[in-house]
């Protein structure tokens, strides 16, 4: 059976005490086993990125900016490709996966700028002979965790801003699909990267214990649910680390009376169910206000009959399996629960009937639910969407602020005024105007807010330029023998 690797200093090693299963989802197979680091191997390559820490950091912008260029090139040239493993191990149709690394691609577009991105700023003669500027430096060695819903984005998400800014990096993916960060890392040691700027760690929860209480590593960047995300912000920040740790999400898509139905009909079941649901940004709750609520509930039930799911290497899938067995049956059982809840379960994804021992559910669509019911409280990160009926706009403005989660949120209307005074009041880090999910592009950052988000700043764009970097402000003053003098008094401006 193929064993995935560490990637260390340069160099593939997969020699382990443990490992972990990696199944295909598509067939419910396991096909391979990565390799979980010990403790001393997460030391190991630690040590190999403070090592690289000196060289990389006193790299041109020049050279740094050619490494990403390279990358891009690499990454363009060979997407199918990563794109195939993406599906092998995640599930998520080959056209899914090459748009996920497109995505991806445009923080390495992003880091290519670093020469822009890490400008100072200066003043002259702010005192008599004074002057003073400020600068950005690197924090040092930083860990990147990242999800297995979006095995190849996400990590080049947090990467190729760690690198450009001069730090070296431990990425430390997903279990579940575990490749892609290996296939990444040989790319940028091709495209020039020296030996251990980047080093992929395998493994389970004490590979991100060692690593969030490593003395050495200075900052820490992770996506996944909100009660791990918390525990890590507190665990690392304890430790006096940099933290940045994006959880889970419950984003309400709000579709006014107004409304273009068939686009709001469109727009839930492209953001409900692609990628089986599995996206920190997939729309879970539509919020139908008013008399639009059973047109719109029909126009959605209609459309789900028609959707194709099957294996992603199937050009004619639109849908893949879930993740695991174990994910499947937990969405699942939000779809049992419904009803006993007081909800109506409109679309039964459990009876769709798969000729597959993958990890296959139907979409289900769930109406009239309500906050209290757990198909609304939880994240439920799979095929399933519920339906809140609300009356008028600030009822719905009002469920949307008072969610525990605000991470995206979009709103369907034809009336700009109100669309603008939906992205005043709304509680949410990132919002959309009849676009149901709103990824910023990479000159932007992303983020949510409440309990989205711990830390301070979002991810990529100009907020992971300030998170991978501190600021220095350097004040000079050259030889004067007329000015100088003994003054103990504070240092004022004159």
């Amino acid at each position: 059976m193929e064993k995935i690797p560490h990637y260390i200093n340069g160099s593939k090693i997969d020699d382990a005490e443990r490992y972990g299963p990696v199944f295909n989802p598509a067939t419910g197979a396991q096909e391979k086993e990565v390799a979980f680091a010990s403790p001393e191997r997460v030391n190991e390559a630690v040590a190999a990125a403070q090592a690289a820490l000196p060289g990389w950091r006193s790299a041109s912008l020049a050279k740094r900016a050619n490494v990403f260029f390279k990358v891009r090139e690499l990454l363009t040239e060979r997407k199918s490709e990563l794109a195939a493993i993406l599906t092998s191990e995640h599930g998520k149709v080959l056209s899914d996966a090459e748009g996920e690394i497109s995505r991806g691609l445009e923080n390495i577009e992003f880091a290519t700028g670093l020469s822009h991105m890490l400008k100072g700023e200066r003043s002259e003669q702010v005192s008599t002979g004074v002057d003073v500027h400020s600068i950005r430096q690197p924090v040092g060695v930083v860990a990147c965790i990242t999800p297995f819903n979006f095995p190849a984005m996400v990590p080049l998400w947090m990467i190729g801003s760690a690198i450009a800014c001069g730090n070296t990096v431990l990425l430390k993916p997903s279990e579940k699909d575990p490749s892609s960060a290996v296939f990444i890392a040989e790319i940028f040691s091709e495209a020039g990267l020296p030996d251990g700027v980047l080093n992929v760690v395998q493994g389970d929860r004490e590979a991100v214990e060692t690593i969030l209480d490593h003395p050495e590593i200075k900052a820490v960047s992770f996506v996944g649910s909100t009660p791990i995300a918390r525990t890590i912000y507190q665990r690392a920040a304890s430790h006096g680390k940099r933290v940045q740790a994006l959880g889970g999400a419950k984003n309400h898509m709000v579709v006014l009376p107004d409304a273009d139905l068939d686009m709001a009909a469109d727009a839930a079941v492209s953001a409900a169910y692609g990628s089986a649901g599995e996206r920190c940004m997939a729309v879970s709750v539509l919020v139908a206000v008013g008399e639009i609520a059973d047109p719109l509930v029909e126009a959605i039930r209609s459309r789900m009959a028609a959707l194709k799911i099957g294996a992603g290497t199937d050009p004619s899938s639109q849908m893949g399996p879930l993740v695991t067995a174990e994910h499947r049956d937990r969405v699942a059982s939000y779809v049992a629960g419904a009803e006993q809840e007081g909800a109506t379960v409109v679309v039964d994804g459990r009876e769709q009937s798969f000729d597959s021992d993958g990890f296959f559910l139907g979409v289900s669509l769930v109406d009239h639910v309500k906050p209290g019911m757990k198909v609304y409280d939880d994240e439920i990160f799979g095929p399933v969407l519920s339906v809140v009926r609300v009356e008028t706009y600030k009822d719905a403005v009002q469920l949307v602020n008072e969610n525990e989660y605000g991470n995206g949120v979009a709103i369907f209307t034809r009336d700009g005024g109100v669309a603008r005074q939906f992205e005043f009041e709304v509680e949410a880090g990132m919002v959309g105007v009849n676009v149901p999910i709103p990824v910023p592009v990479g000159t932007f950052s992303f983020g949510g807010w409440k309990n989205s988000l711990f830390g301070d700043t979002h991810m990529y764009g100009p907020d992971s330029v300030r998170f991978y970097t501190r600021g220095k402000v350097v004040t000079t003053r050259w030889p004067d023998p007329s000015t100088s003098k003994i003054d103990l008094g504070f240092p004022q401006v004159d």
